[in-house]
C-alpha cells in the first residue's frame, strides 16, 4: 500500500504520550492476532493503535497498511520500540518522520535514517542533526543529494566524513575527501569502489599505512602500483596484499618470496573466498538489540 497522507484532521484518539483507549473485547493475545490479522479493517486497526498492550500497538505500527489515523498517534507513543516501528514504516507520512526524527531516542532517530519514504526535507534536517550517527547514517545513503554531500565533507567528525568518503558516488566528493588532512576520511576513499586508477595511484603513494593497506584490500589496481605496493616499507601493506581478495595472483606470488616470512607465509596460504577481504559494505541501518524476553506474548 502507498504512502498514508497525514492530512492534519485532529487525532481521534488525543492526548500526550498516553491516548484515550477504546476497548476491544478479547485477551491480549487475540487482540495480538487481530493487529497481524492482515485481513483486519483499517477503522479496527484505529482501534488497536491504543490497545493498552506495547506489543499489539507495535504490531499495528509496523504494518504498511496502517491507516494514518492509527500511525499518527503512535509517533507520540510512550513506548519506544512501537516509535522505532513507526519510523521503520515505509507508509509513514512525511510529517510523521519529521517528528520522529528529532525523537528524544536515538534509536527511533536511526530508523527513520532507514526508512525509503524519506526525502529531501527529512535528510536536511538530519544533515544538521548533532547526533553524529544520525549524520553518519545519512552519510551512508545513496539518494544523498549533491549539496547535502557537499556540506557533510566538512562535518566536525572525521568519522561521517570517512563514512560518505567509503560509500558516495558523487565524484566530486571523491575529490575533495581525497584531500582531507584525517587518515581515517582518506581510508574512506581508499575503500570507495568508485575511485579513478589516477586517485588509486595517489592512495597507494599515502604516507600513512592504514590508508595504502586499506586500498590494497578493496579494490583493484594497476600493475605499477600493484609492483610498487610489493616492495612496500610496512609489513602490515604487503601482509594485507598477501591475504587479499582483489590482489592478482602472480602479484601474490612475487609475495611469497617476501622478506618477513609472516607475509611470505600468508601468500603461500592464501585461499580464495577465505573471507579476509576487506569489501565495502552495505550501509548500517541500525537496529535496537532484542530486549530480553522480545518473544514474550502481548501483555
Amino acid at each position: 500500500m502507498g504512502k498514508q497522507q497525514d492530512v492534519g484532521e485532529p487525532d481521534r484518539h488525543s492526548g500526550s504520550d498516553t491516548t484515550a483507549h477504546r476497548p476491544i473485547g478479547g485477551s491480549a493475545d487475540a487482540r495480538l492476532a487481530l493487529a497481524q490479522d492482515p485481513t483486519t479493517p483499517q477503522m479496527t486497526l484505529i482501534d488497536l493503535a491504543s490497545d493498552p498492550s506495547a506489543v499489539v500497538r507495535k504490531t499495528v505500527a509496523a504494518r504498511a497498511d496502517a491507516p494514518a489515523q492509527a500511525l499518527r498517534p503512535l509517533t507520540r507513543d510512550h513506548d519506544r520500540q512501537v516509535r522505532e516501528a513507526v519510523a521503520r514504516n515505509p507508509s509513514t507520512s512525511l510529517a510523521n518522520l519529521m517528528r520522529l526524527v528529532k525523537d528524544a531516542d536515538r534509536w527511533v532517530r536511526w530508523a527513520v535514517a532507514g526508512n525509503p519514504a524519506c526525502d529531501e526535507s527529512i535528510r536536511r534536517v538530519m544533515s544538521e542533526a548533532s547526533d553524529k550517527e544520525l549524520r553518519g547514517l545519512l552519510a551512508e545513503s545513496r539518494e544523498l543529494e549533491p549539496e547535502l554531500a557537499a556540506k557533510l565533507t566538512d562535518d566536525v567528525s572525521p568519522e561521517v566524513r570517512e563514512r560518505l568518503a567509503t560509500h558516495t558516488h558523487d565524484p566530486d566528493v571523491i575529490t575533495t575527501l581525497l584531500a582531507d588532512r584525517t587518515a581515517r576520511v582518506r581510508k574512506g576513499v581508499a575503500r570507495n569502489p568508485r575511485t579513478t586508477a589516477e586517485q588509486r595511484s595517489a592512495l597507494a603513494a599515502d604516507p600513512v599505512v592504514d590508508v595504502r593497506a586499506a586500498l590494497v584490500r578493496a579494490v583493484e589496481l594497476d600493475e605499477a602500483d600493484l609492483v610498487r605496493l610489493v616492495d612496500d616499507r610496512s609489513v602490515q601493506v604487503r601482509l594485507a596484499m598477501a591475504t587479499s581478495e582483489v590482489v592478482p595472483s602472480h602479484i601474490r606470488q612475487m609475495l611469497t618470496r617476501d622478506s618477513d616470512e609472516m607475509v611470505a607465509s600468508a601468500a603461500r596460504d592464501f585461499r580464495p573466498g577465505s573471507g579476509t577481504s576487506s569489501a565495502v559494505r552495505a550501509p548500517r541501518i541500525a537496529h535496537r538489540p532484542s530486549a530480553a524476553g522480545a518473544g514474550r506474548r502481548a501483555s
